[in-house]
């Protein structure tokens, strides 16, 4: 079982999902009691929904203590309610019942290993310190404050995490470069559907890939082949600018020419953009929910 990563941690790791299974297995075998065989335990702060019974459908967001050096960053990821909105966002696009499985979306803190889908533990795990990593990224580039930056680059990864969960629930045969590649689509379709502000975020995800290269920060360790699986910084970043302008070149009418989408680049967009959503509508036809079969950035 493997754990797949946003790539902006420059982290994917596997060990840990393994280790999951591992104990799941070890759990069923004794027959222990689901509270001792559970991946993580919740948070005894109010809010967190502590004994109540976890959705059975859909996904549902809870929290975990955070570590002392992450409380700050903790209490400013509850307190934008970046999963609640994002996951809430998925729930009225994707059926609960539909989809059929649930998906666990956890804050939680990480020691540097960076968000990720864990498909051994079917949950999206957002890290507390990806927060202060992305804050220490936009002030250096001059951007104080940066609170709404942060909040876009989370909402835009929960949503790449969510791409690979859907795809993992679906059983999407498409190998890990092109997994990578429809994930990073999928956050861009969520959040152009959320008309200007979600564009808006999805702008500030492209401009994060493009600091994350300028700063040589990379897009993460080689895999077990030797290559990395995401595209590079700025290949992301490039893409994200593409479908935005393809999804509505009136009001992003000044991306082409400038920075990093060319003109030559943006004559394509209309038709790349219509292929990522196409392509996501197809595979999610069956998990669709009835009310939102059509998209709304036609």
């Amino acid at each position: 079982m493997r754990r797949w990563g946003s790539g902006r941690s420059g982290t994917v790791l596997y060990a840990r999902a393994r280790a999951r299974l591992n104990a799941g297995i070890a759990c069923a075998l004794l027959t222990l009691s689901a509270a001792a065989c559970g991946p993580s335990a919740a948070s005894d702060a109010p809010g967190d929904g502590k004994g109540r019974p976890a959705p059975r459908t859909g996904f549902s967001v809870r929290y975990e203590p955070p570590s002392a050096p992450d409380k700050a960053n903790a209490a400013f990821l509850r307190g934008r309610r970046v999963l609640e909105q994002a996951s809430g966002d998925l729930n009225a696009f994707v059926s609960s019942e539909r989809l059929g499985q649930a998906v666990a979306v956890v804050g939680r803190s990480c020691g540097g290993e960076g968000s990720a889908y864990d498909p051994g533990a079917r949950r999206i795990e957002i890290c507390y310190d990806d927060v202060a990593q992305e804050r220490e990224l936009f002030e250096g580039a001059g951007v104080r404050p940066a609170d709404s930056e942060v909040a876009a680059v989370l909402a835009e990864t929960f949503f790449h995490e969510a791409g690979h969960a859907l795809a993992d629930i679906l059983g999407l045969d498409l190998g890990d470069r092109a997994e990578e590649d429809a994930a990073d689509q999928f956050a861009a379709l969520m959040l152009i559907r959320g008309g200007p502000a979600g564009e808006r975020q999805l702008r500030v995800a492209a401009r994060e890939y493009e600091l994350s290269a300028a700063g040589d920060a990379g897009t993460g360790p080689a895999d077990e082949g030797g290559r990395d699986e995401h595209s590079s910084d700025l290949v992301r970043a490039t893409n994200h600018l593409c479908y935005l302008y393809g999804a509505d070149p009136v009001r992003n009418a000044g991306l082409p020419g400038k920075g990093l989408l060319t003109a030559e680049r943006a004559g394509r967009c209309g038709e790349e953009w219509r292929g990522v959503r196409e392509a996501w509508q197809e595979r999610l036809a069956s998990v669709a929910a009835p009310s939102d079969r059509s998209d709304r950035s036609d």
